[in-house]
């Protein structure tokens, strides 16, 4: 199943969590809820990755993940969604990728270049895409909540 390197990479990114809620200048129990949005992130991908098969997968399921939890989280504690969103996707950035990239182009390793970036590319948008959907959907169904609500009042 599970070693303690996986759990304990999952309190990394809590721990990386905090240092950019501290970096953005964020107080309060705002640095511990943000943070989790990030290891829970994280945990998802761990959990998906064995299960789907695809990294590109498990980094879709991870985005929806934190993405709702980022919706919920700032609807309980009052705070735009985007500083919860921000604090989560961080531990799932393709940060590796983008450095291997660019170390194939300055070589000149045009194959392997494009190999990685299409990697690169698909890992953010599989990110991208889960939070259009998660956001979309709770936007979608707020909308329709309130058009039953107007016409249930007639």
């Amino acid at each position: 199943m599970f070693s303690g390197s996986e759990f304990l990479t999952c309190l990394y990114a809590f721990v990386g969590g905090v240092g950019f809620c501290v970096l953005f200048h964020l107080r309060g129990k705002e640095i511990i809820f943000t943070s989790l949005g990030g290891a829970a992130g994280w945990l998802a991908y761990l959990l998906a990755l064995p299960v789907v098969g695809s990294e590109v997968m498990a980094y879709f399921v991870a985005a929806l993940v934190l993405s709702v939890y980022s919706e919920t989280m700032a609807r309980v504690r009052k705070c735009p969604v985007t500083v919860y969103l921000l604090i989560a996707i961080f531990p799932l950035v393709p940060g590796a990728g983008i450095y291997v990239t660019m170390q194939h182009a300055l070589r000149g390793e045009n194959t392997l270049f494009l190999s990685e970036m299409m990697h690169t590319l698909s890992l953010s948008g599989a990110l991208a895409l889960g939070i259009l959907l998660v956001s979309s959907a709770i936007r979608m169904w707020r909308v329709f909540r309130r058009r039953v609500h107007l016409n249930s009042g007639r």
